[in-house]
Formats: structure tokens, C-alpha cells, sequence
């Protein structure tokens, strides 16, 4: 899947948008993005993608995933209430039950 960040307007506007909120979150912005991620939490596996609302158990009702960053030890999925415009992404941890899908280099 090619990079994409839901609502922008073009290329060029996605990839504002993306670095804001890399540098917000003081994420890298090296390496691959990620596209959509599995994890646990609370003995449950969670799944998310960028453009798709994250799993119930969050609250954010049907506000799309904007962007999943990597944050070194753990990435955040941010919306537009948790993580972009105001907040804290949801924290996913990494261990040996996340799996990222990333998006086409």
C-alpha cells in the first residue's frame, strides 16, 4: 500500500502532516512507516490501520488512525483527538506479539 495520510489533500500535504507529527511525538522519521499494526494490551489483541477507526475498547468512537509512529521502544496511533490536533497517541508496546505492516519504500 502506498503512504497515506486520510484527508490530505495531495502528496505534499500528507507528508506535512506525517512530519508534524513525528516531530510532535518526537518520533523517528527514518525507516519504514508503518501501515497498520497488531499488538497486546491487557491480554487482548489489538489490531489498527491507518484510515480505520481504532478497536472499540479505546473510546475515539469513529475517528480514523492518521498516522502510527515509531517512538523507539513502543509506536503511538494517533487520531485526530488522540495524538494529531491534541493528546496522547494510543501507547503500543513492542514485544513479541507486535506486528507491524509497513508501507510501500
Amino acid at each position: 500500500m502506498k503512504f497515506f495520510v486520510p484527508a490530505a489533500r495531495d502528496e505534499a500535504e500528507a507528508e506535512s502532516v506525517y512530519q508534524s507529527i513525528v516531530k510532535f511525538h518526537d518520533a523517528s522519521s527514518e525507516g519504514p512507516r508503518v501501515c497498520a499494526l497488531q499488538w497486546k494490551h491487557n491480554g487482548q489483541i489489538m489490531t489498527c490501520a491507518v484510515g480505520a477507526p481504532l478497536p472499540d475498547y479505546f473510546g475515539t468512537g469513529r475517528d480514523p488512525v492518521v498516522a502510527i509512529v515509531d517512538c523507539g521502544r513502543l509506536y503511538k496511533v494517533c487520531t485526530a483527538n488522540r495524538g494529531v490536533l491534541r493528546g496522547e497517541g494510543v501507547l503500543a508496546g513492542k514485544s513479541e506479539d507486535t506486528v507491524p505492516t509497513f508501507f510501500e519504500s
